[in-house]
């Protein structure tokens, strides 16, 4: 069981934030176009998502988490927001991978930090790596249902 992983959820929009490139001209016009307010708002969503993600690796037993089923609604509801303000497919996938990487790359410095051994690490992990899969599929069919 994680603990104390506020620190953690920190760390991770941190380095999303890094993955950012400052002055880079946004790949899509819709992104580009966004204002203040919508971007603060899917900045929140994926706040929330990160938040119930580690809340999910919190848990015991995590395979029936409730916060992972809460995180999945998120993730449908950011896809659907996502598409309704115009956002393409590709720009949105691109956007979820950075936030993917840099929580999974969270996940390993909290294994080094806390001195996790090989199996817990890999536990971990693996734990982390299936639950986020969940929802960028999750994303992605709210994504598709807003679409058709």
């Amino acid at each position: 069981m994680l603990t104390g992983l506020t620190a953690s959820a920190s760390r991770v929009t941190r380095a999303y934030l890094r993955t950012q490139h400052p002055g880079r001209p946004a790949g899509d016009p819709a992104i580009a176009a966004l204002t203040e307010a919508e971007r603060a708002d899917m900045k929140d969503r994926g706040r929330r998502l990160l938040v119930l993600l580690l809340d999910h690796l919190n848990e015991e037993p995590r395979r029936s988490s409730l916060k992972l089923v809460e995180a999945e609604d998120e993730a449908v509801q950011y896809g659907r927001r996502a598409a309704a303000l115009g956002a393409s497919l590709a720009a949105t996938l691109e956007a979820f991978v950075r936030f993917r990487g840099a929580f999974i790359a969270e996940l390993a410095a909290i294994a080094r930090r806390r001195r996790l051994d090989t199996r817990e690490a890999t536990a971990l992990l693996v734990e982390g790596e299936s639950a986020v899969d969940r929802l960028l599929v999750a994303l992605t069919n709210g994504y598709a249902a807003a679409r058709s």
